[in-house]
This record gives structure tokens, C-alpha cells and sequence, in this order.
């Protein structure tokens, strides 16, 4: 019984920071184009260079 008053408090704060974790990402622009980083690998390093 005492280890739910340890566990129960610490879940809600992990549950917390993934939230906090998770509106950052999405405010910093992470999620914003996702064809680009997967499309990525099939080009060569020249014209990733060359498209900057």
C-alpha cells in the first residue's frame, strides 16, 4: 500500500514531462515536413548540397 502513494504521484509526473516533452516538439517545428527527412536517403549527398 505504501509503494501506490510512491508510484502513483511519480506516474502522473513522468505522464507530465512526456506532455511538456511532446508540445515543445511540436511548437520547435519537429513535425512540421516528414516527406522531407524520409525522401532524404534516396538522394545522393551532391544534390543535398546543392539544393541549400
Amino acid at each position: 500500500m505504501e509503494a501506490i502513494f510512491f508510484l502513483v504521484p511519480l506516474s502522473i509526473g513522468i505522464i507530465f514531462m512526456a506532455i511538456i516533452a511532446f508540445v515543445w516538439s511540436v511548437h520547435d517545428g519537429q513535425y512540421d515536413d516528414m516527406d522531407k527527412e524520409a525522401s532524404r536517403i534516396l538522394l545522393d549527398e551532391d544534390e543535398i548540397n546543392n539544393s541549400k
